[in-house]
């Protein structure tokens, strides 16, 4: 039962890996990729609002494993000069 779970953890960690490999972006969860918050104007027509603070407008950021992945190599890269 221990190895099946320790198997599907590093599954599922490995999959991870490779999804921040592959894509390293995702959408904003906060503005859901739109870059900005939709609202409606008095004619009741959707416009953009001021840009999302999260994402900085662009509706995609970095992976939470990328950016570690990203930290890691910079820490290796400042301790080997």
């Amino acid at each position: 039962m221990l190895t099946a779970s320790v198997l599907l953890l590093l599954a599922t960690l490995a999959g991870y890996t490779l999804l921040c490999v592959a894509s390293p972006f995702g959408t904003c969860r906060k503005c859901q990729g739109l870059g900005g918050k939709v609202v409606l104007d008095r004619k009741s027509r959707p416009k953009r609002a001021k840009p999302c603070r999260r994402c900085k407008g662009h509706g995609k950021r970095l992976r939470i494993g990328r950016r570690l992945a990203n930290h890691g190599r910079a820490v290796h890269r400042a301790g080997t000069r």
